[in-house]
């Protein structure tokens, strides 16, 4: 291993976690409000006694309410999920909710019945928020992700530096080595001397995903670098690097630009000795 990838690997932030990264709160009253006329609807069934009854007053006024019953276990529609019914056939979850005696079924199978009957929940649409702000946590990957290209943004605004966003492959006709593949670079810089065709990431935690990225820009850099008018630059931080560092120690060694947000200042160095360009 190297000094300067020593080095790089120890300038590795342990978070860039800003407070609105834990939870996008405008996603999930958002996802509320879609389905809070049917949640009210299913308010109607907490506390009754009766409560086969009930479902069979509620279905027989607004059979559309149940479409949404997925949601109350943590199941989104669209996810095709299936279970095992009672005749043991693989069935979809959704399934359940097209006739009044299936529905009994799902709320009684699932456990939702005593839950109803108990007033365990006061109201479906606080419960369903709290449910929805469970599901936000799978995307804090992607956010963390935005608020590397953020930082990277307001590094190069700071430093007076012209960049474009999101710009693919296509718009540079003379690059011809990527062959089918169209690639969306996250920022391009343009200097009196190059373009550097710029990709950013952040990884808090491990995954199968950090050996892909390494694998695919230790692939690309080489295509484009091959072109003396352009460089590939990758813009990459987080400990989560630590669980993968053979595969960044790879790429490092491969790929001549690589940067965290500690040494991004020398880039940003290099492009204003170049002289940025405005597109």
């Amino acid at each position: 291993m190297s000094e300067s990838f020593k080095t790089f690997l120890s300038q590795l932030s342990e978070t860039n976690a800003t407070l609105d990264y834990f939870t996008d709160f405008g996603k999930i009253i958002n996802n509320v409000s879609k389905i809070e006329l049917k949640l009210n609807q299913l308010n109607y069934l907490i506390g009754k006694e009766d409560l086969n009854q009930a479902i069979i007053e509620l279905y027989q006024e607004t059979p559309k309410a149940f479409t949404v019953l997925d949601i109350l276990i943590a199941v989104r529609t669209k996810e095709k999920k299936k279970t095992f019914n009672n005749e043991g056939k693989i069935v979809l979850v959704e399934s359940y909710f097209h006739n009044v005696d299936s529905i009994i079924e799902f709320i009684h199978e699932t456990g939702l019945g005593e839950v109803f009957k108990n007033r365990n929940i006061k109201n479906l649409v606080d419960y369903v928020f709290g449910i929805e702000t469970g599901f936000d946590t799978h995307s804090r990957k992607n956010r963390g992700g935005d608020n590397m290209s953020k930082a990277v943004a307001l590094q190069f605004k700071n430093a007076k530096i012209p960049y474009k966003r999101e710009v693919n492959s296509t718009d540079f006709k003379d690059i011809t080595s990527l062959g089918e593949d169209v690639k969306r670079f996250d920022f391009v810089i343009k200097t009196k001397m190059k373009t550097y065709l710029i990709e950013t990431n952040y990884y808090n935690s491990n995954g199968s995903k950090l050996n892909e990225t390494a694998r695919a820009y230790s692939d690309v850099a080489p295509k484009i670098n091959q072109y003396e008018s352009y460089e590939f630059v990758w813009i990459t931080d987080g400990q989560g690097w630590l669980s993968a560092k053979n595969k960044l120690e790879e790429a490092y060694n491969i790929i001549p630009s690589v940067y965290n947000l500690t040494t991004l200042e020398d880039f940003i160095k290099k492009i204003q000795h170049e002289e940025a360009l405005t597109f």
